[in-house]
């Protein structure tokens, strides 16, 4: 059996989409599928897979899974890829609303460009202390669709990004689900450069679309509210997040950057079924 696909990236996050709208997987146990898909070593590889279904309330529904099997509610850069392709493969128009596990999320098409508003962030909790064994950092968290944690550093390219970056995303103040971690270093009131310990990856990844907000939500406070915020990720890209407040509160958020198709083809059955 073979499956059509799509291998595309987002600011340096890059994804396998498989459209099932007119094809069917031949695997129930997905999170496995997924696993196998993304090893680099052993099949196509990526840092997850995108399964695009019909929506009974959108113009389609999504399945998120990371490189390690776990299904994800959300991912900004998955999400403006996803967008793109419904919009190349004539499954949504140029605006669009798709589901995920974090709720509906809409999107529009700008060329190679896409601009995506996100869920309205929550759990913000400001001057975290958080204790390691050698070390006590200070951060912040919010949860832009899945849970972030902040940590502003003064020279980002000293950070040892993995080391501490597993830590606290183990850490029990954040258990069970565990956490994202940004290292932020400010650059000016509206421009920053991150690196981020993505969960799920387990490492450190070039691009963090939902890590890219929520370190931006922090700088917005921080740097006099000022939007967009230029983030600056460790692929070289840009992206901008659009922030807006109502009543004291983040009410709106919006990320945008490009997108780029890599390659289409077929799946063949030896790409997921080996030990």
């Amino acid at each position: 059996m073979k499956i059509k696909f799509s291998k595309m990236t987002g600011s340096g996050n890059d994804f396998i989409l498989i459209d099932l709208f007119n094809q069917q997987l031949p695997e129930d146990d997905l999170p496995n599928f997924a696993k196998k898909l993304c090893h680099r070593s052993l099949s196509l590889g990526a840092d997850g897979l995108i399964l695009i279904e019909k929506s009974d309330i959108a113009d389609f529904k999504w399945r998120f899974y990371n490189s390690d099997g776990s299904e994800a509610e959300m991912c900004g850069n998955g999400a403006r890829c996803a967008a793109r392709f419904a919009y190349m493969n004539g499954i949504a128009g140029k605006k669009m609303a798709f589901e995920t596990v974090a709720g509906i999320i809409s999107a529009e098409i700008l060329d190679n460009e896409v601009k995506v508003a996100l869920t309205s962030p929550k759990d913000m909790k400001r001057n975290i202390t958080i204790d390691l064994e050698d070390i006590t950092i200070d951060a912040d968290f919010i949860n832009t669709g899945v849970p972030h944690t902040v940590v502003f550093v003064n020279e980002l390219e000293e950070c040892r990004i993995e080391e501490i970056g597993r830590k606290i995303r183990f850490h029990k103040l954040f258990e069970p689900a565990g956490t994202n971690v940004n290292f932020v270093e400010e650059m000016s009131s509206d421009s920053i450069k991150i690196r981020t310990y993505e969960r799920g990856v387990e490492g450190e990844t070039l691009a963090c679309g939902t890590g890219a907000v929520a370190s931006a939500i922090f700088q917005f406070l921080k740097g006099g509210e000022v939007s967009p915020v230029k983030v600056l990720v460790r692929s070289g890209e840009k992206l901008k997040v659009y922030i807006s407040k109502n009543n004291s509160k983040i009410d709106k958020v919006f990320l945008q950057g490009t997108t780029r198709l890599i390659c289409e083809g077929t799946l063949d059955k030896e790409a997921w079924d080996y030990n």
